[in-house]
């Protein structure tokens, strides 16, 4: 066995153990050791693992992984929290980071009271307003792929009883989201990687949002990803003009903010807390 040091995070209850190379000489992770660090009965416990890495080409760079073990796509609220750890571990300059996700260049800053910008680069595929079976039924969706696949569904389009018209349903907690979601993220549509699924209820001037995640395979408390396709369906189904606020599974709020010019989004980004649990150490 060695021994690890880690740092677990979380962003709107989005958990994430991040394992800084720089402290972890000659770190393996394989899939079976990602899958049992993010246990949470039997490992630490998270939605995902990124493993944080010194760049001679940016002010670091980010590995992420799933918690089936699985490479992961573009992490908003993990991005938020890298920006975080950077800053504390003295990575950047000033309050402003750019960094490489996956491959990908983003771009961040630390803003006042706490909150945390990730700025997105605009999604490279949108579709509104298609039929997707699930439930028993046809069911209006949307598509956004902004790094991330996402499924954006809002809650009262969808049946509880597929030979009731009226039978919509109006309660975003009662929402079955395991059972839908897990069949839509499943869907003959997305195949053979799938989608993340998110469902949302707009209360006044907040949108309450649930995600199914793929790779973690149920419910988070918060998808970053999932909130931005949200908010960019939103905008153009709803009516919702940016800043678009969310309150997320978990019980936080983040806010979307973007600008549209000629049918083209522009300055796309996600705002929140992100915050260090603990530290520790790990045997694997």
């Amino acid at each position: 066995m060695n021994k690890y040091k880690f740092t677990k995070m979380q962003g709107a209850g989005n958990d994430f153990i991040v394992f800084d190379a720089k402290l972890n000489e000659n770190l393996i992770l394989s899939s079976e050791k990602i899958r049992k660090i993010c246990n949470r009965n039997f490992g630490i416990g998270a939605d995902g693992v990124l493993v944080f890495s010194d760049s001679n080409d940016a002010d670091f760079m980010i590995e992420h992984y799933e918690s089936d073990g699985s490479t992961g796509n573009l992490c908003a609220n993990g991005s938020r929290c890298v920006i975080k750890y950077a800053f504390e571990t003295g990575r950047l300059k000033d309050s402003h980071a750019r960094f490489i996700f996956n491959g990908k260049e983003y771009s961040g800053e630390i803003m006042s009271g706490e909150l945390i910008k990730f700025n997105l680069n605009p999604p490279v595929q949108m579709k509104l307003n298609f039929k997707i079976k699930g439930g028993g039924q046809l069911i209006n969706a949307s598509y956004v792929d902004n790094g991330t696949p996402h499924i954006v569904i809002k809650v009262q389009d969808v049946l509880a009883d597929p030979k009731d018209m009226k039978s919509n349903y109006t309660d975003i907690n009662e929402f079955p989201i395991q059972k839908l979601g897990m069949e839509l993220r499943h869907s003959p549509d997305f195949a053979p990687k799938g989608t993340n699924v998110n469902f949302y209820s707009i209360e006044k001037d907040m949108i309450h949002i649930r995600s199914f995640e793929r790779g973690i395979e149920g419910e988070t408390l918060a998808c970053g990803t999932g909130i931005v396709a949200t908010a960019l369906i939103t905008n153009v189904n709803d009516k919702i003009e940016p800043p678009v606020k969310f309150m997320t599974r978990g019980g936080e709020a983040l806010s979307v903010n973007f600008s549209v010019a000629n049918q083209m989004v522009k300055d796309l980004s996600l705002v929140g807390k992100a915050a260090v649990i603990f530290n520790g150490e790990l045997l694997i």
